[in-house]
């Protein structure tokens, strides 16, 4: 399984960016794909929203809840987060991770419950 995002940049505060992660390889019809972010810095990453791919169940973080969805198109494979109101505070390196092997629940915005992950994308949101 490959993950791949695409769409990050540098926007203004309160301005909208749109990522996109683009699954390819073997699936299944029932798994999870998450978002997490990891500002400068930071040895964590923070989870940001999560979407069951079979019945589009989300869960988000709650830095973002209110200004971020997420959500997939299963004929593309692919997950977007829009993200609006963006804030300084907001900038970091994005990724999409997925599992397998879990069902749904809160805990997929722990990155240790994902075991593929893309290479990242840059955010940035200039005050």
């Amino acid at each position: 399984v490959q993950l791949a995002e695409s769409g990050g940049g540098l926007v203004q505060a309160g301005g909208s960016l749109r990522l996109s992660c683009r699954i390819s390889g073997r699936t299944k019809n029932d798994y999870t794909v998450g978002w997490f972010r990891q500002a400068p810095g930071n040895e964590e990453r923070e989870g940001v929203a999560c979407i069951n791919m079979n019945d589009r169940s989300t869960v988000y973080g709650d830095s973002v809840k209110g200004r971020f969805t997420i959500s997939r198109d299963n004929t593309r494979r692919t997950v977007y987060l829009q993200m609006n109101s963006l804030k300084a505070e907001d900038t970091a390196v994005y990724y999409c991770a997925a599992d397998f092997d879990l069902i749904f629940g809160a805990y997929h915005l722990i990155s240790d419950r994902h075991e593929y992950w893309g290479q990242g994308i840059q955010v940035t949101v200039s005050p």
